[in-house]
């Protein structure tokens, strides 16, 4: 939406005077205009706070949330132009836990990663358990981000095209499959430029400028925030750029930030690492085969799920489960283990002759079609934005090709997901060198699971390195993507040290891994708050 520019006044003109006597870390020169924009929308959003009310009815939210929206610039170097609105949403601090009254520490702002997922729906985590000590203490604010759900939101197809099935999915694609991806990858591109005419202002840069400007209109001096996965790198430019801003920020299950990760190599290095991890949940179904019949040893299991992706290629489950859609359900099994039960029972009644499990863990929700299409959007448009990628598809062939040898179980669909990008009309930025020295940025928390498949834990290491006065907590031999909040009391024993106290571990710090699924066990009645 659109904001009149007459509304902002003159409420920046003491900041920007302030910022260019004053440049900005690492700064020779007067400060860039994307960061005067960022303190005069940063000013604004102070004045004007943010009205909450009741949350639209789109949100699905219950009424014991509020709901509200900020105004942002759609182009920080021209504060005063186009805006686009944000929605928010909040569950103010209860002040009380285990009958006790609890001080209020402010505002404690979430972002669940993607790009393009939104957090409208964290402040719910605070019904739950792993929560209510955290709940107690801070108002929960979640927001989607700009392009995601209401926040000017970005399409790139007709989500009816995008949510088709079933599709086909080749470990070892051939030429002809190549072709045929490749054509859909470039009428993406154009469908994402012609769209959107705002399109190269979806960046990671002005996700953190964004959630400056949040922090203002939540009347924050200094930001608390947690990020997960892709949060942890915005999170980490946010660092980088606004240092004296922080106040305390955690990040879970930590993307890569070396600049030459971005994004091209850790999306090589995230294939790599779901290989191992898919063998990680084979390797339980075959401790389990007295219950799913699925082979004893982790090969045996590989063995029936080929199988099962052959019979789809020829005879789509239900008319609607072809093998994309099979691979697109296990690869759920990748990022979290709650899955791994009910995985492995729908593989199981399969085979048996019962597809109805496996057909409703994977056929597409058609009333999920407008959120997915979204969301795939707003990732395919940052990442491509962010940095430059490989724009001769030789380079992705040979890449690719050659770790498919050893990774073969997400490489290729991997490509299909980012290979947009090779043809991406707009101006490519080069990624942000996240750093920040002890001195300028506040100790901060960073959780990471050993063997996550979707942020690789090389990714924790490196954060840790560029963040100095940062600690990380490890939980050893595990692999779930997004740990903070989860069922590891040792891991939510530093969460909550480290936001409730502002207490960390002297050093680098270790959990024992928490328990593994039971067989037939399912999944949580209500999810934590999950890292994309």
């Amino acid at each position: 939406m659109r904001a009149a520019a007459a509304r902002y006044g003159t409420a920046g003109s003491l900041v920007l005077t302030a910022l260019v006597a004053a440049p900005a870390h690492g700064a020779a020169a007067p400060p860039a205009p994307e960061l005067l924009g960022t303190a005069v929308a940063a000013r604004h959003a102070e004045v004007a706070g943010i009205r909450w009310g009741t949350c639209a009815k789109a949100e699905g939210l219950p009424s014991s949330l509020k709901c509200g929206t900020v105004s942002v610039p759609l182009d920080y170097a021209r504060p005063y132009g186009e805006q686009i609105r944000l929605t928010v949403s909040r569950a103010k601090a209860t002040g009380k836990y285990a009958k006790r009254a609890v001080a209020r520490q402010g505002a404690l702002v979430f972002n669940p990663g993607g790009p393009g997922a939104s957090g409208m729906y964290f402040p719910l985590m605070g019904l739950m358990p792993e929560w209510k000590r955290l709940g107690a203490a801070y108002d929960l604010v979640g927001y989607a981000p700009r392009g995601v759900g209401r926040s000017a939101p970005l399409s790139c197809q007709d989500p009816k095209e995008f949510a088709k099935a079933p599709t086909q999915s080749q470990s070892h694609p051939d030429p002809s499959y190549k072709r045929e991806r490749i054509a859909q990858a470039k009428a993406y591109a154009r469908g994402c430029a012609e769209r959107n005419p705002g399109l190269r202002h979806y960046t990671t840069l002005n996700n953190a400028r964004d959630l400056d400007v949040l922090r203002a209109a939540l009347g924050e001096k200094k930001l608390t925030f947690m990020g997960a996965s892709y949060g942890t790198y915005f999170g980490a430019v946010y660092a980088t750029l606004f240092p004296a801003h922080v106040r305390r920020m955690v990040f879970d299950s930590a993307v890569n930030p070396a600049p030459s990760q971005i994004w091209y190599h850790n999306n090589l290095d995230q294939s790599a690492a779901f290989e191992r991890r898919w063998a990680d949940f084979r390797a339980w179904v075959a401790r389990h085969h007295r219950t799913y019949r699925l082979g004893a040893t982790a090969d045996e299991v590989l063995h029936h799920y080929e199988k099962v992706r052959a019979e789809l290629a020829h005879k789509p489950a239900g008319g609607k489960v072809g093998p994309g859609q099979l691979q697109a359900a296990y690869l759920m099994a990748g990022y979290y283990d709650d899955f791994w039960p009910a995985r492995a029972e729908a593989l199981s009644a399969y085979l048996k002759g019962d597809a109805r499990p496996l057909i409703q863990q994977a056929a597409p929700e058609p009333r999920a079609a407008a959120e997915e299409e979204n969301g795939n959007a707003v990732y395919t448009a940052v990442e491509c934005n962010d940095a430059p990628w490989p724009t001769d598809f030789a380079t992705w062939d040979r890449d690719n090709a050659a770790l498919a040898r050893v990774a073969p179980f997400e490489t290729w669909d991997n490509v299909w997901m980012n290979l947009p990008c090779a043809y991406w009309s707009e101006p490519r930025q080069q990624p942000v060198d996240v750093r920040a020295s002890a001195d300028e940025l506040a100790p901060t928390l960073i959780l990471a699971a050993e063997r996550d498949a979707a942020t690789p834990y090389d990714g924790a290491l490196e954060l840790h390195r560029r963040l100095a006065g940062s600690v990380l907590v490890t939980e050893r031999d595990a692999g779930t993507h997004g740990i903070g909040g989860g069922p590891n009391r040792c891991v939510n024993g530093h969460l909550e040290a480290y936001l409730l106290e502002g207490r960390l571990p002297a050093r680098r710090a270790a959990c024992a891994p928490h328990k593994e699924p039971q067989p037939r066990s399912g999944t949580r009645a209500m999810p934590r708050p999950r890292a994309l």
